[in-house]
């Protein structure tokens, strides 16, 4: 409305906090006479703990299993037929089964003092054999992970859309296997918890880095067989998620237990560390991909054997199995083809868990089915940018359901990459690799192409099959006596910027100047329930639910104006954060202060609820929306050194 809406180019409000170094984080939270904890991690992938001896003049200071008595473990299960339950002890029970698993929790003034304290633990393993790779994890005779399994597959899933009827037609296949190395997500700020118990309202407060605030409270409460209402979760500022924070952590659990024995706050910072070799993990995958085409190139068939490494246990609420579930759905991706079939094995190995990782799959399937169309283009004598433009889907067949049944309402693929061949002029590209370099390097050209998929609703997930299905996120708006706006969602910011734009939601709509917006988020006590902030969701489901709220803030503020300034509601409209009509205007920030000072003034037909509106967001077609990119490199590589430049 004034250059602050949506899409307008502005200074970040939180920035200047920042900046200033005046952000709070965990690290940053320090209640009185709070307690450091300290935790004595699994040195081995795979043992038996046969004995975990603590000196007696610091038992009272070590946590252990056998001191959680009532404490639940960690399970995140599935509603899809087959999937095998995994339990993952807050504390590790008898057997360890990955590499910085909770062993034993210390406590004491300082982190050093509590490292000192794990140093004098001592722990007696018997090493088992483990399962370090996933190919091998499927085989018959592996070692058991969970040894009341009958083997180590969490699920395995199958999609086939009409396959067979491929083969018959197709003149080309091509195969080809590729695996995705497992990595490690390290945001800026590691995991970090406070936990204390406050007995004057019989709550259990625990602070958190997290991405998920009411997901967390739902699994302390379940953990420690507690009501919800008594437990509050707050997520500060966090230094970034990426996936890594959308978890309930044993960690979490841990202290949130402890607080209340030990009578003191308890605080526990992940060091670079943990991160490293303790924290989930994620992108572990292998394929084995076959392409069939016709003898002009058009792909007619994808068959995928996509196996994932899924660690130890179940995470929770993602399960074991959203990566998979991912890959089946999204392989496809832009291209128009009509046969199809994927199977997919969840592995669990003796790793930490797998998380979903920004992009959730989408690298590994890019990867898996750009490589495969290239090795097809070869095949066929093609150039690879051609065997593309045959297959992408159209912008005439929009929207476009695809073969595994995702909705594509918008774009034109084939303009995309041919302006990407355009930037890197292609025709001069093979020329100059049909000259050859004079130094010998070799010259290549690599493309690719992929749509991504946002704002998942709920049938994507309930289809997936994962324990927490989001459904449709809500938002608490406010106007105060002043006139300032408050915006309350369950959503939360790690570094995405959500008090800059969903305050511009809420400019676009009603007006009010950004420095009168405030946005309230991350606090359970404060905020609508909400599933929390990842998948690419936010702008889409959190800023749909701030429009929908402002757009009835925005009907009540007409209606009260059209009143005072003696003009029918369907005359006025609002502009620049007023309420005008012909015959004046009057300021949105004046209508608050007759709302809550002189409601004599008022009209006598007002709606009580007053300038406060609680208001969801439904997507009329919840299977998300698709971005998409065409990529292009280009590179010179030495053939002795192999030695890669990009040009």
């Amino acid at each position: 409305m004034t250059g602050q809406g949506i899409g307008a180019s502005l200074i970040r409000k939180e920035d200047e906090r920042f900046m200033r170094g005046r952000g709070g984080f965990v690290g940053d939270i320090r209640p009185a006479g709070m307690l450091e904890v300290a935790f004595l991690r699994s040195s081995f992938a795979h043992a038996r703990l046969k004995r975990v001896a603590i000196p007696h003049s610091i038992r009272s200071r070590v946590f252990v299993a056998e001191d959680l008595a009532g404490v639940a473990p960690i399970r995140a299960d599935t509603a899809l037929a087959g999937f095998k339950s995994s339990v993952q002890p807050i504390l590790a029970t008898g057997k360890v089964r990955h590499v910085g698993e909770l062993v034993a929790m210390c406590i004491a003034p300082s982190r050093a003092e509590a490292e000192d304290l794990v140093a004098e633990i001592e722990v007696d393993y018997e090493e088992l054999p483990a399962v370090h790779d996933m190919l091998a994890g499927r085989e018959a005779g592996a070692p058991l992970v969970h040894e009341h399994w009958s083997d180590n597959l969490y699920l395995t899933t199958e999609i086939d859309a009409n396959f067979d009827a491929a083969k018959s037609k197709a003149k080309v296949s091509v195969t080809r296997e590729l695996r995705t190395a497992r990595q490690v997500m390290s945001p800026i700020e590691g995991r970090g918890v406070i936990a204390e118990w406050n007995s004057r309202l019989g709550q259990l407060i625990v602070t958190s880095s997290t991405q998920q605030s009411h997901i967390v409270r739902t699994g302390i409460a379940e953990c420690l067989g507690i009501d919800e209402g008594q437990v509050r979760v707050i997520a500060p500022d966090v230094g970034g998620g990426f996936g890594y924070k959308g978890i309930l952590l044993p960690e979490e659990v841990a202290l949130a237990f402890a607080t209340r024995r030990v009578g003191r706050p308890l605080r526990w910072l992940e060091d670079r560390r943990e991160n490293l070799t303790a924290g989930a993990d994620c992108r572990e995958h292998h394929y084995a991909l076959t392409a069939y085409a016709d003898d002009e190139g058009r792909l007619l068939a994808l068959d995928c054997v996509a196996t994932v490494d899924a660690g130890a246990y179940s995470a929770y609420p993602f399960s074991a199995c959203l990566e998979a579930g991912q890959i089946g759905s999204i392989l496809p991706g832009l291209y128009d083809f009509s046969h199809y079939r994927c199977r997919t094995y969840s592995v669990a190995t003796n790793k930490p868990p797998i998380l979903p990782y920004r992009g959730v799959a989408r690298t590994g399937v890019c990867f898996a089915l750009e490589v495969t169309l290239d090795a097809l283009a070869r095949e066929l004598r093609d150039e690879a940018s051609a065997l593309r433009f045959k297959s992408l889907v159209r912008p005439e067949q929009m929207p476009f359901d695809n073969v595994a049944k995702r909705h594509f309402d918008s774009g034109d693929y084939p303009e995309a990459l041919r302006r990407c061949l355009d930037a890197v002029d292609l025709k001069a590209i093979r020329e100059r690799q049909r000259r050859g370099e004079p130094d010998g390097r070799l010259v290549g050209l690599g493309v690719a192409m992929y749509s991504e998929q946002a704002g998942h609703g709920t049938s994507v997930y309930a289809g997936w099959g994962i324990p927490f299905v989001p459904g449709y996120e809500q938002c608490h708006a406010r106007f105060t006596p002043d006139g300032g706006l408050e915006l309350r969602v369950g959503s939360h910011s790690h570094g995405q910027g959500h008090e800059t734009t969903l305050s511009q939601v809420a400019h676009e709509i009603l007006g009010v100047p950004h420095e009168l917006i405030r946005l309230v988020h991350g606090d359970t006590a404060e905020t609508p329930y909400s599933t929390g902030t990842w998948g690419s969701r936010c702008m889409i489901v959190a800023g749909g639910a701030v429009a929908s709220a402002c757009d009835q803030l925005a009907i009540r503020l007409k209606r009260i104006g059209a009143s005072l300034l003696q003009a029918k509601p369907e005359d006025v409209r609002l502009e620049a954060g007023d309420v005008v009509a012909n015959s004046g205007r009057i300021s949105v920030a004046e209508i608050a202060r007759t709302w809550y000072r002189r409601p004599q003034e008022l009209p006598s037909d007002v709606d009580p609820s007053g300038l406060e509106v609680t208001a969801g967001y439904k997507a009329k077609r919840d299977t998300g929306t698709f971005s998409y990119a065409s990529h292009a490199a280009v590179v010179a590589v030495h053939p002795r050194t192999g030695e890669v430049e990009i040009i």
